[in-house]
């Protein structure tokens, strides 16, 4: 970049939107930047970035900011618990070590830096085609680049609409955690030329964080506990870092929290300014490593078991509400052929309040290019139902769980075989009375099952879910009995509901009975 590129720095601008708690002292400004919301995190309710996984990738930035400020990103000296319920009893973080902090990283987090732009590598102004760049339609996630279609406006490719710095940050954010798979800038290293680059860590997975009253709180509980092995000078973030790495080379090894939250990205990219400052004209992104960075292990994600017996983290569903996912947030061994595991981050969450909140983030993708919706959701106070402090609560919600999705899955099989007995379909599949009966079910049983939470009336469910079931199957196919044929259908369809038709007899004691739907 030419000396007289102009300065952006994240600790001084005011790039992050927050909201301010009913204490909080004037000024009272939308936005602040990296400093001040250190500085007043305990002032502010929480960060209100609109854009799902933007938030998620500046979370994991956050925590691993607080952990070096706090000492936290190491377990000793000390018991690690302690230290932090400590912090968590003076109701702020400390001035003197976010403003040291702030003085040793200053230059290190200005995103325009000739030598360490911010989560940037300035070797790609030599490495790739000055005149080929990928442009900011490509850059801001939200915008059509090439041929693909509008989600929310049309752009021009060589006319594009600048974006701000502060939503280019956003965005930069979102291509190292969410950053698709395939084709992207060429990068020429020596006699090495490429031109695809890797999918981010986080490409369509789902992230879930412990959100307290205070952004204060929400720091402290988001930060999981570090292994004894972990040390602080081999567990570099990539601002941290003096000469960045070869992109050659196998990535750096994670050496602990604060790498395994800010160093996993697949892809290298560099910004460039227009003459303010204040907008970005340009955009370089390409590949950063040939060799792939490990994901496994993130601490805010539900990992499952697939058939083959390999890890992988639960996606994100646009379709599937949160309190689907409550039992595998809040129970050490949830129920499911899957598998799942409890996000790392969740077993000491509730250390430091029992009143903290699920916050879900997310988007729906595929591996590479098709980008589907965000995803956004979040609980009542619910942390302290976790198994460790209420396990008989907690095992009460992963039945809950299984009943609402019980009845939901009989409720489709059945709504499905209706249709096709009545259309004369060859076989059962996705049809208008699914649709409809998935858009009725889902949203009551949610309703359902927040109402028996909050109540902690556990006994009837079984009964509640499946009433719900069969009101939204007798709502759905209701004209279709007019006419013997649909009745036909709907009659015989109907016992999807109770599990299906009965079995054969089975022998019980040397007898056989006959198996009823309620057995199943």
């Amino acid at each position: 970049m030419p000396p007289s590129t102009p300065s952006y720095n994240l600790f001084d601008e005011p790039w992050i939107p927050v909201r301010w708690n009913a204490d909080a002292h004037a000024p009272l400004p939308d936005a602040v930047g990296l400093r001040e919301l250190l500085l007043r995190s305990h002032e502010i309710t929480h960060i209100a970035v609109a854009l799902p996984p933007a938030l998620s990738g500046l979370y994991r930035i956050l925590y691993a900011i607080t952990a070096r400020i706090t000492g936290l990103d190491e377990q000793g000296p000390g018991d690690w618990a302690e230290r932090r319920y400590d912090l968590v009893e003076q109701r702020q973080l400390d001035t003197g070590t976010i403003e040291d902090f702030v003085q040793a990283n200053h230059r290190r987090f200005d995103l325009f830096d000739p030598e360490h732009p911010f989560l940037q590598d300035p070797r790609l102004a030599r490495q790739c085609d000055p005149q080929n760049t990928a442009g900011v339609n490509k850059l801001v996630t939200t915008r059509p680049s090439g041929n693909n279609h509008a989600w929310f406006r049309h752009v021009s490719d060589p006319n594009p609409d600048l974006p701000t710095t502060r939503e280019a940050v956003l965005h930069l954010l979102v291509w190292h955690y969410y950053g698709p798979s395939g084709r992207c800038s060429s990068r020429t290293i020596g006699t090495t030329k490429a031109a695809n680059a890797l999918a981010g860590p986080l490409r369509s997975t789902l992230s879930y964080h412990p959100e307290g009253d205070s952004l204060f709180e929400t720091l402290l509980a988001g930060l999981p506990e570090p292994a004894s092995t972990v040390r602080p000078k081999q567990d570099l973030c990539p601002w941290e870092r003096d000469e960045p790495p070869d992109p050659l080379e196998a990535p750096p090894p994670l050496g602990g929290m604060c790498s395994d939250l800010t160093a996993r990205s697949q892809h290298a990219l560099l910004l460039v300014p227009d003459a303010t400052g204040e907008h970005v004209r340009d955009a370089f992104i390409t590949w950063a490593y040939r060799n792939k960075n490990s994901r496994a292990g993130d601490a805010y994600l539900i990992w499952q078991t697939s058939k083959e017996g390999n890890p992988y983290p639960r996606p994100a569903d646009s379709h599937r509400a949160l309190w689907r996912d409550l039992d595998a947030l809040l129970l050490k061994k949830p129920s499911g052929t899957a598998l799942p595991q409890r996000p790392k981050v969740f077993s000491t969450a509730h250390q430091v309040s029992e009143d903290l909140r699920v916050r879900a983030l997310g988007f729906e993708q595929d591996g590479q290019a098709k980008d589907t919706q965000f995803v956004d959701a979040s609980t009542p106070p619910v942390i302290g139902l976790a198994e460790d402090r209420q396990p008989r609560i907690a095992r009460e919600i992963g039945k809950l769980r299984i009943l609402g999705e019980t009845y939901g899955a009989r409720l489709d099989r059945a709504v499905k075989k209706a249709w096709a007995v009545y259309t004369d379909a060859p076989k059962s599949g996705d049809c208008t009375w699914s649709a409809d009966a998935a858009a009725r079910y889902w949203p009551a049983a949610e309703a359902e099952f927040w109402h028996r939470l909050e109540n902690t009336d556990f006994a009837t469910a079984a009964a509640s879910f499946r009433a719900l079931a069969e009101q939204v199957y007798d709502d759905v196919t209701a004209k279709a009995l007019g006419t013997l044929r649909g009745a036909k259908a709907c009659s015989q369809a109907r016992t999807e509901l109770y599990g299906g038709p009965a079995k054969a007899p089975a022998k019980v004691g040397g007898t056989r009975r006959a198996t009823t739907p309620e057995d199943t």
